[in-house]
């Protein structure tokens, strides 16, 4: 998961003011510079705790232990943009303010983080306009013809099946909410979820643990493993009614890397269990070519090279061969949508407008080849936003309804990521997720149908024994927890009760102004974990369940 900013794309001042967000990202690289201060006072310092990504979050981490005492830490990503300047954070010029009351303060545990871009401290910046000539100007404008589905709305609350479509299968019309998880750390490795995978390994992704010894039996042996028919079931019995299922663009076309395929017949698996339980299948591209964002999420951590050299043409050609079979009429009944790329980033190596010209390129070669005319074909707003692919949209989309729209839109959405979010109380979470029908989501009368691809139920918040909550993570109340350094086993009813009421308020944002959502993921350490969830009750045991129902209708 995912460059770190808010909301993990730049704010928007700085999507306005590129040279604000250079600054931005080099103040937070040089955050590294004071690690000094850590052994110093002897506070906890590790340097991949100052990686900027979605999913992966050091704060997740449950091998840290819980504090009650004032002590003085200093959290990841503090730095704040702008003239804003709480304590705690760094300014632009690099100056640092340590935090002595807020009770914000970096875990101790050394369970998740990314390194981004390597590790190396030197940071990418956002782009001056440049642009990377690289990838062809010249895009076809040709839309294929592309068949209706039953209508749905964003803001019904019915969970009915719509009709199906006149010319496909019955069982290929979707669910008029999809209510999914993300199948993450199976067929591509990320090394904050699969840590003991990479015992005795200096391997840092799925890059160089390919290059390590035996790491095909190894392989072999976690994909036969870690996600089965049973987690299919399971996942059925919650109401849960798709999956995306990310994957890398190596299981289709290896050539010239360390990579070993073989991933995608365990995803060919996956596709006949889901068909068997009622399950849709979202296919993800989670890894291109060169590397998309340069973080381990893509196969290959470092600087994205996506768009250097045939990178972009080689990403359409292994799409093509994903469409041709996935998108193939006997597919039609479970797999709904093909991703063409997860997260690519809109600065350093990447160049939205190249970005965007590739993505018109992309789905015109996908439906070229897909026999499922209702096969939908999604692309990440790269950290955009939805907004900023209306104009997209429109060239593909055309005049369609909202439910006759093929080409959708990705985003993903999390509060655990920025220092910012970390002065946040629950109250406050959960006003923001409310809050994303307007901010992050688009207005009802856009035909461009958006999903949240990614999100999670954590926050980096303390609970309190009366039910108040307190940001940051640390607390000074006997009986007071904090999310982000109390295992998830060890949770108290307050804790458990404010992480519920959030995931419960993102879920019916998601579900009024959205169409639909994945949460990252169903396996994953604490609050990351969908199993977790239902298991020590952050959600219902029917995903439909509310204990906090209504919470976001005044918003």
């Amino acid at each position: 998961m995912h460059l770190s900013y808010i909301n993990n794309r730049p704010p928007q001042p700085f999507r306005q003011n590129p040279a604000a967000a250079e600054m931005y990202g080099f103040a937070s690289v040089s955050f590294a510079s004071f690690a000094f201060l850590s052994s110093v006072q002897g506070l906890p310092f590790n340097p991949v705790d100052f990686g900027f990504y979605g999913h992966a979050d050091p704060a997740r981490s449950q091998s840290a232990q819980s504090t009650t005492s004032s002590s003085l830490k200093v959290n990841r990503n503090d730095v704040a943009p702008g003239q804003a300047n709480p304590q705690g954070y760094l300014t632009g010029s690099g100056s640092l303010t340590l935090a002595t009351a807020s009770g914000y303060a970096r875990p101790t545990g050394t369970g998740s983080g990314y390194v981004w871009p390597n590790g190396n401290g030197t940071g990418y910046a956002y782009p001056t306009g440049t642009g990377f000539p690289t990838y062809p100007t010249s895009v076809s404008s040709a839309t294929p013809t592309i068949n209706a589905t039953a209508t749905n709305s964003y803001n019904s609350t019915s969970t009915s099946v719509p009709s199906a479509p006149s010319n496909g299968s019955a069982n290929s019309a979707l669910p008029e909410v999809l209510r999914g998880v993300n199948i993450g750390g199976w067929l591509v490795l990320e090394k904050w979820m699969n840590s003991s995978f990479f015992d005795d390994t200096d391997a840092v992704d799925q890059w160089t643990f390919d290059s390590c010894d035996n790491a095909e039996a190894k392989l072999q042996a976690h994909w036969s493993s870690y996600f089965t028919e049973s987690d299919v079931a399971q996942l059925a019995s919650w109401g849960i009614n798709a999956v995306r299922i990310p994957i890398g663009y190596w299981a289709y076309d290896n050539s010239n890397t360390p990579y070993i395929s073989g991933a995608d017949a365990y995803l060919e698996k996956a596709i006949g269990w889901c068909r068997t339980h009622g399950i849709k299948v979202l296919v993800d591209c989670h890894g291109s070519p060169g590397s998309q964002n340069g973080f381990d999420n893509s196969g290959r951590s470092g600087s994205a090279g996506w768009q250097i050299g045939d990178n972009m043409q080689r990403s359409i050609g292994i799409l093509e061969t994903m469409a041709k079979k996935y998108g193939a009429t006997e597919y039609a009944d479970v797999v709904f949508g093909i991703e063409m790329v997860n997260e690519p980033i809109s600065w350093a190596g990447n160049d939205i407008d190249t970005t965007k010209r590739w993505a018109k390129d992309a789905y015109t070669a996908i439906k070229g080849v897909a026999t499922n005319p209702n096969l939908n074909v999604i692309m990440h707003d790269a950290f955009e936003g939805p907004s900023a692919w209306q104009e997209i949209s429109d060239a593909i989309n055309g005049g369609s309804s909202l439910a006759d729209s093929k080409f959708w839109i990705d985003t993903h959405l999390y509060q655990n990521q920025v220092a910012a979010d970390s002065w946040l109380t629950q109250d406050q979470h959960i006003e923001k997720a409310c809050n994303w029908t307007s901010s992050e989501l688009l207005p009802p009368s856009s035909n461009l149908p958006v999903i949240v691809g990614e999100f999670s139920a954590g926050t980096n918040i303390c609970a309190n024994p009366d039910g108040s909550t307190v940001a940051g993570s640390a607390c000074y109340i006997d009986g007071c927890q904090c999310s982000s350094n109390v295992p998830i086993e060890q949770w108290n009813e307050p804790l458990i009760t404010a992480t519920r009421k959030f995931l419960e308020a993102e879920l019916d944002t998601f579900e009024g102004a959205a169409r639909g959502w994945f949460m990252w993921s169903y396996q994953g350490p604490g609050a990351w974990g969908y199993a977790n969830a239902v298991q020590y009750g952050l959600i219902g045991k029917n995903v439909t369940d509310r204990m906090f129902p209504g919470q976001c209708k005044s918003s």
